[in-house]
């Protein structure tokens, strides 16, 4: 929902019906009454300020969204958005190698919005490498010079070549990226996504078994006479106050199985 020549009314009118709120929803949330919404949304009243963040944080509104609600409404963004690199990162970054470190042998990495890995630990690179020179494949698919997690996930000469449940997995990855896509206001990373979507042959039935669910939809990778199966889980920093902090995500796998688990305490043992 880009705030990009568009008002105040229109972004938060377009943010309350993604989020399925109504009026008197968003009124209860933001302590608000129920008028001053409506009024807010036909451009009867202009925000405060204040009435932009409480509003946006009503609606759970990324904080890259929230910089774009109070430009449209006139005032200057109040978030900052730094590399992950920068001086003032260091608590956070330390944070994430932490919990990338803490996590071995099994693999996890830090993505952002893009799903561009920023960074990874041993075990994930060893298992991103199993499929052959993991540079190549980035050279002959890659979009840009940063390894892309779901790129390499549904390009048929990525990873996908070894996900043997994709049929599966697949509508589900595919689910996940229409409503990322859907909640961003940036046309570049709506316009990623849609690419992506192309690749991953979405057209079809997006729609979930409804027969022999599992607690989680696993990944199976089988690359030769290797078959390994895991499930992610993943994780955020807590009230960040930095858009790169806010986007940040730290996906971290684990077996399904005995076999999965011994491979990977093995593996990275070896190395």
């Amino acid at each position: 929902m880009s705030a990009i020549a568009q008002d105040f009314s229109q972004v938060c009118r377009q943010w309350r019906q993604f989020r399925k709120l109504s009026q008197l929803e968003l009124a209860l949330a933001a302590n608000v009454s129920q008028r001053h919404v409506s009024w807010l949304e036909t451009g009867r009243s202009k925000p405060s300020r204040e009435m932009v963040i409480r509003l946006s944080e009503a609606m759970d509104v990324p904080l890259r969204e929230r910089n774009a609600l109070l430009k449209a409404a006139g005032f200057n963004a109040i978030y900052s958005e730094s590399r992950l690199e920068d001086p003032g990162m260091a608590p956070v970054l330390e944070a994430v190698e932490r919990m990338l470190g803490h996590h071995e042998p099994l693999p996890a990495m830090a993505v952002d919005r893009l799903w561009n890995i920023k960074r990874m630990n041993r075990a994930a690179g060893l298992m991103l490498d199993l499929g052959g020179d993991l540079a190549a494949v980035q050279r002959e698919i890659g979009f840009g010079e940063e390894l892309n997690i779901a790129l390499l996930a549904v390009h048929p000469d990525g990873l996908r070549r070894y996900i043997a449940n994709w049929d599966e997995l697949g509508p589900a990855f595919s689910r996940r990226l229409r409503v990322e896509a859907a909640a961003s206001g940036d046309p570049a990373v709506q316009s990623l996504f849609e690419r992506m979507l192309e690749f991953a042959d979405a057209d079809g039935d997006l729609t979930p078994a409804t027969y022999n669910l599992q607690p989680v939809i696993p990944l199976v990778l089988e690359i030769d006479d290797l078959r390994l199966s895991l499930f992610s889980v993943i994780s955020t920093l807590g009230t960040p106050q930095d858009v790169t902090a806010d986007e940040l995500r730290i996906e971290s796998f684990y077996p399904t199985d005995a076999a999965t688990s011994a491979f990977f305490d093995s593996m990275v043992v070896g190395h």
